[in-house]
């Protein structure tokens, strides 16, 4: 006899089969986990089956929305383990976001991993290699990767038409007031909520609201977040390491400290770093305390961000909405706009990791290619904590010349997690 397949296997007239569609997960959902689920979840080829959190609130609230299809999960672990995930959103607070990525490339999930990517230059080498090992596709959570706006400022870059860029000037900078994020009272945990899970491999402390609350607050607490220049840099140095093509920094210095904010948390309100690469220096400015931004605002307390590509033949200043290009009087006399039509075009960047997902080929901003953004960042920040400037090479990926900053760009877990060290040369990164 015939075969009867019923419709609601093949799929309706426009509609992609279930036996098709892409089963997702997602690891925290609050914030832009939650985006980025809605995002993936309106596309035809996706269902939600999936939701971890380790608030009951929030994972059963997230349930409900992608009810029937969607189960729940208190831990990460038995998500993973699922048959019916595919693949996986891993939004995290910053802390876990090493463990998580490379437990899930493990178990053969793909994996949008939120930036920042890591907080140590030890993690951002071991995610690479895992998902390297793994045979995975990543896409790292920096969105307006995916805008047109930055691809104008590449084309203007590449064209050459700016002359050759000795400097870059990033920046992200506001103004906190003096009691910072302010004080969070003392109190117990929410019910249900499992702090010391929470918490996982970065120290455990007290319950703290406002460590909590979101990602905003996470910045401000060191551990858990590395602070502002991982929390905002990974879009804005995206962009000049993607025009000019930038490898791994060969040195990187950085100095700040918390100076003026008061409040909960023990972040940087300060932080300047330079890095130096073959040919060029790029620079990064953050702060809490201060919010004028030269060209790019001034006077009432706001976030505000830029990038300054200084050429030979004149200054690009770019934001994430920002192309303008100001000319070294004749040096630069055409300021047409050079054609970025030739740059691949992202159809947004959930949609576009989805369809990597079916091609086997790498998204945009895989680790293959952000690692090298969060390399520079990670290696700040761990210039800040030795108080010197790191060497780097690139050929070797070892910190050269400091066995202190060596062992320290390498995490100690609270037990009983410990750093995935076999995605690491025996000797680490000495």
């Amino acid at each position: 006899m015939p075969l009867l397949i019923p419709s609601h296997v093949l799929g309706l007239a426009g509609q992609t089969p279930p036996s098709e569609r892409i089963q997702l997960g997602a690891i925290g959902v609050n914030g832009m986990g939650a985006s980025n689920l809605a995002n993936c979840a309106q596309a035809p080829d996706v269902v939600v089956t999936a939701i971890c959190d380790v608030s009951p609130q929030r994972r059963e609230a997230m349930v409900a929305k992608y009810a029937p299809t969607a189960k729940g999960y208190a831990h990460y672990q038995d998500l993973l383990a699922s048959r019916d995930v595919d693949a996986v959103i891993i939004a995290s607070p910053p802390h876990w976001h090493c463990l998580m990525a490379i437990h899930a490339v493990e178990a053969g999930k793909d994996i949008y991993l939120q930036k920042p990517m890591s907080l140590y230059p030890g993690e951002t080498l071991a995610i690479r290699n895992a998902v390297q090992r793994h045979n995975r596709i990543s896409q790292i959570g920096t969105q307006i990767h995916a805008g047109a706006n930055y691809r104008r400022v590449v084309a203007w870059i590449r064209s050459g038409k700016l002359g050759p860029v000795s400097v870059v000037r990033t920046f992200n900078v506001m103004n906190q007031g003096p009691e910072g994020i302010g004080y969070a009272p003392v109190e117990e945990p929410p019910a249900g909520l499992d702090w010391n899970l929470w918490c996982g491999p970065a120290p455990l402390i007290p319950f703290n609201r406002l460590l909590y609350t979101d990602s905003y607050h996470h910045c401000s607490f060191w551990d858990y977040s590395g602070g502002w220049t991982p929390g905002m840099a990974p879009h804005i140095v995206d962009l000049p390491v993607w025009a000019l093509n930038l490898g791994a920094p060969l040195r990187t210095y950085s100095t700040g400290g918390r100076f003026i904010i008061r409040g909960d948390g023990d972040a940087p309100d300060t932080q300047e770093v330079v890095w130096q690469y073959p040919g060029m220096t790029m620079t990064w400015m953050m702060s809490l305390c201060n919010s004028f931004a030269w060209d790019f605002g001034r006077g009432e307390p706001a976030r505000r961000l830029g990038i300054y590509f200084h050429g030979l033949n004149g200054t690009l200043m770019a934001s994430y909405t920002k192309c303008e290009v100001l000319p070294e009087g004749k040096y630069l006399t055409d300021l047409t706009q050079p054609p970025y039509e030739d740059l691949e075009p992202s159809p947004g960047h959930e949609r576009e990791w989805l369809e990597c997902i079916r091609t086997r080929r790498q998204p945009s901003c895989s680790v293959f290619y952000h690692y090298k953004v969060d390399l520079a960042l990670t290696l700040a920040n761990l210039s800040l904590r030795v108080g010197r400037m790191i060497r780097f090479d690139p050929e070797t990926e070892r910190i050269v010349g400091d066995t202190e900053a060596a062992r320290l760009a390498i995490p100690q877990y609270r037990p009983p997690w410990r750093f995935p060290s076999q995605y690491l040369p025996r000797r680490g990164l000495a």
